[in-house]
């Protein structure tokens, strides 16, 4: 989820997590070392407290008395009460500790088991908790014992001299409760520090990432331009790019491409500007002795001539008006190039559409046309004689690249703003390797279009440029049997429906 993130997104997510993980590896690390000190701190004291006379245990009797306690003892805390040298009491040498659990055992046989209260009281050991007490070596490290009834302790089994056991042990109470609070104030700051960082990273990340914000700007701006045709003016840049910084270093990579790529379109464009006025001048200049030409060899045929002479006069005047149709289109495709516009009548299409079909069958009367029109006129905005010429373009292609009783349907509708004009045959269709060439100039296929039929491989590019000229548009579709020509024009007053 996170690689479908904006950057500015990914950098302050890692670095939350980043800080997370820091925050969790200290916290972690900063409760076991202070659990560790305070558990060396208690065993500290439970091994003094262990050790002092008062719980040395040396003075009992070994001798157990019914309930447990020494026979002779006569303290509260089962402890021997005849004061030792100088009468002093044997408690005397215990810190003041709460709940301290002292147990004496002598042979598997409980001697005494009582537990110091914070109250100053003592109280009976839990009965049931002595197998779990009982259960700690004596002669080892303190050990932590979750005693059911008590809770929690750290306790140390000592073996005095005279064999007697003695357990003791110190509540852990205080020391989890000092780590939980600790655990608590750790993730409270860690979620606070969290908050704050993911604030000013945002902040921190918006303004450093900016001159990356600005390069992607550029980019999308320049992406947007239509390089591909016309006169281009590149004047992008990606400001302030900065070659100290990485970004800036970006940017300027993408100044200097920019100005590369604008230098290389300049240069197209000079070239095509050069090419298209070449051509436009070239046609207008033939246009002069070509028609020269027909007319001598028209009059050249008025009178009388031998056979040879009339057939190579009427192959000059043929081939004169070949390269005059030729020469005109040029001159046509010259035009559009250079943006020229386009007269602006409203055409009655549903005329022109008419009109077309008649013309194509009188010039191919071996194909089947057929023709569907709407029933009411459909009124375009256009130069009559260049959408006449799209239509005538059109049909002279389906009659030529068809055979004799091909089956040609032309459709003209209306719709949604738009009219479409749809010339459709039944012939072998166009090949696949040809296709996406059929609107470029002088396209020609290996067999179906051929110079023997008069084409000049320039109807179907008139086609697409007077169609783009006029803000429409036109497409192929292709397959054996099945071929389909469409063009599209813009009604300007869809309502307009009657000339």
């Amino acid at each position: 989820m996170l690689r479908a993130r904006s950057l500015r997104t990914r950098l302050v997510a890692l670095t939350l997590l980043l800080l997370a993980v820091a925050s969790i590896a200290v916290g972690l690390v900063t409760a076991l070392a202070v659990r560790q000190s305070l558990i060396s701190r208690l065993d500290t004291e439970l091994l003094a407290i262990s050790s002092a006379p008062g719980l040395s245990a040396t003075n009992h009797s070994r001798q157990p008395n019914g309930n447990g306690a020494n026979s002779d003892s006569g303290g509260p805390d089962g402890y021997p009460n005849s004061a030792g040298p100088g009468g002093a009491n044997p408690n005397r040498g215990l810190p003041p500790s709460p709940d301290l659990i002292a147990v004496a055992v002598l042979d598997n046989q409980v001697l005494d088991s009582h537990v110091h209260t914070r109250a100053g009281g003592d109280q009976t050991f839990p009965e049931g908790d002595l197998p779990t007490l009982l259960a700690v070596p004596p002669g080892g490290r303190p050990v932590t014992l979750n005693l059911p009834e008590l809770g929690a302790y750290r306790v140390v089994a000592v073996r005095h001299l005279n064999g007697v056991v003695g357990y003791t042990g110190l509540p852990e109470g205080a020391l989890q409760q000092t780590i939980a609070n600790l655990v608590t104030t750790e993730l409270v700051v860690a979620a606070i520090t969290l908050g704050i960082a993911g604030v000013i990273g945002a902040v921190v990340v918006r303004r450093e990432l900016e001159p990356l914000e600005r390069v992607a700007a550029t980019a999308r701006r320049v992406s947007m331009l239509p390089l591909d045709r016309g006169e281009v003016q590149l004047a992008e840049r990606v400001p302030d790019a900065d070659p100290d910084t990485e970004v800036g270093q970006v940017g300027a990579a993408l100044n200097r491409m920019l100005d590369h790529v604008g230098a290389a379109l300049e240069a197209r464009q000079d070239s095509e500007m050069q090419l298209r006025q070449f051509v436009a001048d070239a046609s207008h200049e033939l246009r002069t002795p070509l028609a020269a030409i027909r007319g001598y060899a028209e009059l050249s045929r008025r009178g009388p001539l031998s056979d040879e002479a009339t057939y190579s006069l009427l192959r000059i005047s043929s081939q004169a008006e070949r390269m005059t149709t030729l020469v005109e289109d040029l001159l046509l495709l010259a035009r559009l190039d250079a943006g020229r516009p386009l007269e602006r009548v409203d055409v009655d299409l549903t005329r022109l559409v008419l009109d077309a079909v008649s013309d194509a069958h009188a010039a191919g009367s071996s194909h089947h046309w057929q023709l569907d029109l709407p029933e009411e006129p459909v009124i375009v905005s256009g130069d009559p004689s260049r959408l006449t010429q799209v239509i005538t373009n059109l049909l002279a292609n389906a009659r030529t690249h068809t055979p004799p009783g091909t089956a040609v349907r032309v459709t003209l509708a209306a719709g949604a703003g738009t009219a479409r004009v749809t010339v459709a045959d039944e012939g072998p269709g166009i090949p696949p390797d040809l296709l996406p060439h059929v609107f470029e100039r002088f396209a020609r296929g290996s067999s179906s279009r051929s110079r023997e039929n008069g084409s000049t491989g320039l109807g179907l590019a008139i086609v697409h440029a007077v169609m783009a000229a006029h803000g429409g548009g036109v497409s192929v579709t292709s397959r054996p049997g099945d071929t389909e020509f469409t063009v599209r024009l813009p009604i300007p007053h869809p309502a307009l429906l009657h000339s």
